[in-house]
């Protein structure tokens, strides 16, 4: 590689890195907690159960309509947005109630039992050490402008990855794999090191790095589809206003259609008329199938909300399926504890190689920092062989 070639990925690597660091490492320590939400919520007393029930009764289900009747009866000014059957406990569904049908942050969540129609309790939006961590790690609380800034942090994450890799494979020629040099000054056993974690956590970063970038687009990608795809669907309702909530026909009867037409599939949510994932007249039912896999993959079916009938059943495009791959892999969902727990190790580990690059920086020669030519840097240093690295140079 050209001496010219190193000056270049090494700037890459430097400010990348630099820029990303420090919102990396508040990605890192809040992720951390969100890999085991289920289990710290429980600790915390923030997940919810089904009461216990005589066994006859365990298996009756109520109709939809007896349960949203219920949930909106405890916010009775609010509209029911979306309701969805409990991921880990089928006996209970939520339901989501805001103002209006549009999207906010001011929205209510309610979780009922399905085999007696009865409110459980109200879950714990926005309140406690998770939805803390959880609007952190998602948005730092500025919606998606803060979603959008994320994502290019993971950007400069990904380039930072790359450029580190460029550097880092014609230095390691020199050295045996993972060797850290024990005998060099502090900073060059911190170089190594941070050479060895990175190398060992490169794939995990990366694509932990890549369907983090991915997620925060959803907001972008949904109304894309929407638009795309979606509209022309819509094309006989043009005109209509909203179907009002006492036009609407029975939900149980559009979930009866979407479930006649969906076999072998299971409920994952329902959007209601004019929310984010439906149209004015429609209750869209996702489904998801039963499978570790096929359950983080939707099929979305469109039923009128006044006739129960179904009006299209679209397949996701390529995009919103790379969006729904890549939130559950974000957080290690796919594998049960043993991967929450590998998960858990490698964010612990790109922790120690995020904070030795900024200790690197931080203890790199004061005239290197400030833009002094490679060599008069050399000579400041207390290790004149870091001179030598071009890693040194990046770091």
């Amino acid at each position: 590689m050209s001496s010219r070639a190193i000056r270049v990925w090494t700037w890459l690597h430097k400010w990348t890195s630099l820029v990303c660091t420090l919102f990396m490492l508040l990605l890192c320590l809040t992720g951390l907690p969100l890999i085991f939400h289920h289990e710290i919520g429980h600790l915390l007393g923030d997940e919810i159960e089904a009461p216990e029930l005589p066994a006859a009764m365990d298996r009756q289900r109520v109709s939809l309509d007896v349960m949203a009747k219920a949930a909106n009866a405890v916010h009775p000014t609010r509209v029911i947005q979306y309701a969805g059957e409990n991921e880990d406990d089928p006996r209970l569904w939520w339901f989501t109630l805001a103002p209006t049908p549009a999207p906010t942050e001011d929205f209510k969540s309610v979780a009922v039992d399905a085999r007696t129609g009865l409110v459980v309790r109200e879950y714990r939006v926005g309140e406690g050490f998770m939805d803390l961590m959880l609007r952190l790690h998602v948005d730092l609380f500025a919606g998606l402008p803060g979603k959008l800034f994320l994502g290019f942090m993971g950007l400069l994450l990904l380039v930072a990855l790359v450029s580190g890799v460029v550097l880092y494979a014609p230095f390691m020629r020199k050295l045996d794999f993972g060797a850290v040099r024990k005998d060099r000054s502090t900073r060059v056993k911190w170089l190594d090191l941070h050479n060895l974690v990175g190398i060992v956590t490169l794939v995990w970063c990366f694509v932990v790095g890549a369907t983090g970038m991915i997620n925060t687009w959803a907001d972008l990608l949904v109304k894309y589809w929407q638009y795309t795809e979606v509209s022309t669907l819509l094309a006989p309702y043009q005109g209509q206003p909203l179907l009002e909530a006492r036009d609407r026909g029975p939900l149980q009867a559009s979930l009866d259609t979407a479930m006649h037409h969906g076999q072998q599939r299971k409920v994952s949510f329902i959007a209601f008329p004019g929310t984010a994932f439906s149209s004015p007249h429609h209750n869209t039912i996702f489904l998801k199938g039963t499978t570790p896999l096929t359950s983080k993959l939707l099929q979305p079916l469109l039923v009128d909300a006044r006739t129960s009938r179904l009006t299209a059943a679209p397949e996701l495009p390529w995009y919103l399926t790379a969006l729904l791959v890549s939130q559950p892999l974000h957080f290690g969902d796919y594998g049960g504890m043993p991967m929450k727990i590998l998960w858990a190790l490698l964010d612990v580990a790109t922790i120690v190689v995020l904070g030795s690059g900024l200790y690197l920086w931080l203890r790199k020669p004061q005239g290197a920092r400030k833009g002094v030519p490679a060599g008069a840097a050399a000579d400041a240093s207390p290790d004149p062989e870091d001179a030598k690295n071009p890693e040194t140079a990046a770091a």
